[in-house]
């Protein structure tokens, strides 16, 4: 068993519990202190799931026994936070997505390169069961080549449910950016970067009402679009479909679906580690469920225990930094293209992540 990497956690709002209890569920990892601009938040957070300390940002970072900087803060902050991680000597795992902006996520990139440390980003839902499955069902050509993809994320927003929704619909949020990681990454997992798109964008609604509380009745100005169709053509020669959009009420559409030259594959929402999976092959009478090949029984908090075994073992981690920067310039060619009239060459690609053993022992990842 390699030695723990001792982990601090930046930013304690509402995904941090996640986090908190992903990363206690992999042996290698040891969340030793959190962070948050409100102290008292902190405290609260390193009581209720026993991190040792709650202490002040700078103090985390100057923390010499601290490996990882887990970033959980506000999408507009990430750069910053991760900038100040990587001058520190930390490696780095950031909450989705990488950076508000590409010249942002260049930096952050650029910094991780020149400092020696890894950079990391979520989603790492992609590495949970239900989409490591669909992921060994296409490299074992169950449905042949594949040929094209849809991907639909559609809701009415967050002002009915999220504590503080407002960062949902300023610069740097929107569907495309808040949920648009967890699809684009799954879609790069399976089939690889993405070459070229084309879009349309708009904002439906200028202006959101608060039902939530405790900010019930507060108006919010919507900044960034809030409907967005995409259409992706894949370096491997699959064209892809995406809609990302808070301006529908009711939908009844799949989540992922790839198709093949020899089938079909339904793939489980992206949001979530596990879910069902399902595959149609050419002259099948019906869909079948597939059992999955991979474990359920992970988190968030996954791709911090990869990026740890990672430094460890000394071998790539999958949910890395230039997987989050491809993503994140794909989502921006989706406004380019709508602004532009005219498809986007993408400029920046990454490598297939590595597909996880089977077989992998709870609480461990030494694949």
């Amino acid at each position: 068993m390699p030695e723990k990497v001792k982990v601090g956690i930046v930013g304690c709002g509402n995904i941090s519990p996640a986090y908190f209890k992903g990363c206690r569920a992999f042996s290698i990892l040891d969340v030793v202190a959190c962070a948050d601009i409100d102290l008292a938040r902190a405290r609260a957070r390193a009581e209720e799931f026993g991190a040792a300390r709650a202490c002040s940002v700078d103090e985390l970072l100057a923390d010499p026994e601290i490996e990882i900087v887990v970033n959980l803060t506000i999408p507009k902050a990430h750069a910053q936070v991760n900038l100040a991680a990587i001058a520190a000597g930390k490696n780095v795992h950031c909450e989705k997505p990488l950076a508000v902006t590409r010249e942002d996520g260049q930096k952050t990139l650029a910094a991780a390169r020149e400092k020696g440390v890894l950079l990391g980003c979520a989603p790492d839902t992609f590495m949970g069961g239900g989409i490591q499955t669909c992921r060994k069902l296409i490299d074992d050509g169950w449905i042949g080549e594949p040929v094209a993809l849809t991907a639909f994320m559609t809701c009415h927003g967050h002002e009915s449910w999220h504590p503080d929704p407002e960062f949902y619909y300023e610069l740097g949020g929107g569907p495309m950016l808040d949920m648009g990681p967890y699809y684009l990454t799954a879609l790069v997992n399976l089939v690889g970067p993405v070459a070229r798109v084309t879009g349309s964008t708009r904002v439906t609604f200028a202006e959101r009402v608060i039902t939530s509380q405790p900010k019930h009745g507060k108006h919010v100005r919507v900044e960034t679009p809030t409907h967005i169709a995409g259409v992706m053509d894949f370096a491997n020669g699959a064209v892809g479909t995406i809609i990302t959009s808070f301006d529908v009420w009711f939908a009844d559409l799949p989540r992922i679906e790839i198709y093949g030259t020899a089938g079909s594959l339904s793939v489980p929402d992206p949001n979530t580690f596990s879910g069902p999976v399902k595959v149609r092959r050419a002259g099948a009478p019906a869909w079948s469920e597939v059992p999955h090949t991979h474990s359920d029984e992970v988190s968030r908090g996954i791709g911090v225990a990869d990026m740890a075994y990672a430094l460890r073992c000394g071998r790539p981690h999958r949910a890395n930094g230039a997987l989050a920067y491809h993503v994140l310039d794909v989502m921006h060619a989706f406004q380019n293209a709508s602004e532009s009239g005219k498809h986007v060459h993408i400029a920046s690609t990454c490598a297939q992540p590595a597909a996880l053993p089977m077989g992998l022992p709870a609480g461990e990842l030494d694949g």
